[in-house]
């Protein structure tokens, strides 16, 4: 299955990097800052965030703004990444209508730009431990773990969100109010440690907390978490993906009739 995958993207090489192109630039049309926008978003989302939950949330926490930085950096490229895969499938479809290329090749594309800006954010986290005088460490390679496990998770939600949208335009507005309940959910701005030990355990069935909390034990406490959260972070990523390969497969051959 990933060796027919990858075939048929080299086969089409020439049209997912044109459409990775479009995807990103598409973006920052008609705007002033183009890509500087990348960069602004997030950065004044962290700036409000901070002002407002620093007095409350942040006071006795070191490093509270590369707490939040770290949270911010993988939810906003899960959302985006997500929201921007749900839509991909009907936004070409007039290409895949009249032509006939593999369809995940458009979400494939949308999941490309996404990592171009979420790598422009990830540089800005160095810069940000850089001015709080946070140490380095060799262990902020294994950082490489739950950013793949982070892309595969991603793509999997994509393939289901971009079949569901197909058939039922509403996703979209349902999959809004679900990201901002998941916001509040996977601990940008609060420490679970208030909570009981019980309640604790809840946060990790949110798979977004999952990629966070790895971020934050390499970042912030520079040491390399347990297997357990390891196993959780893959299982997660597979699991998705395959439900996602199964839909996808089951619905591929419908999509014509709903455009």
């Amino acid at each position: 299955m990933t060796k027919e995958v990858l075939q048929k993207i080299k086969n089409y090489r020439f049209l997912f990097e044109e459409l990775v192109k479009r995807d990103f630039k598409k973006k920052y049309k008609r705007t002033a800052l183009g890509m500087l926008w990348s960069v602004i978003g997030p950065l004044s989302m962290l700036l409000v965030m901070s002002l407002v939950f620093t007095q409350f949330f942040g006071r006795r926490m070191e490093h509270y703004i590369i707490y939040l930085f770290c949270g911010n950096l993988v939810f906003n490229y899960f959302k985006e990444s997500t929201s921007t895969g749900m839509i991909s499938l009907f936004n070409n479809s007039l290409i895949f209508s009249k032509v006939n290329v593999p369809k995940y090749i458009f979400l494939l594309s949308q999941n490309v730009s996404s990592l171009i800006n979420f790598g422009i954010n990830f540089v800005l986290l160095f810069v940000f431990m850089l001015v709080d005088s946070a140490n380095f460490s060799w262990k902020l390679i294994m950082l490489i773990y739950p950013i793949g496990c982070l892309i595969v998770f991603n793509l999997g939600c994509g393939l289901i969100l971009s079949a569901l949208y197909m058939m039922f335009r509403d996703i979209k507005y349902l999959y809004d109010i679900f990201t901002l309940l998941l916001m509040y959910l996977s601990a940008i701005f609060y420490d679970i440690s208030a909570y009981p030990q019980q309640m604790q355990y809840l946060f990790y069935l949110n798979p977004v907390y999952v990629y966070i909390r790895y971020f934050r034990k390499i970042v912030l406490e520079q040491t390399i978490p347990t297997i357990g959260l390891h196993i959780l972070a893959l299982g997660y990523a597979l699991a998705v993906l395959v439900v996602g390969a199964v839909i996808y497969k089951k619905k591929n051959y419908k999509f014509l009739y709903y455009i």
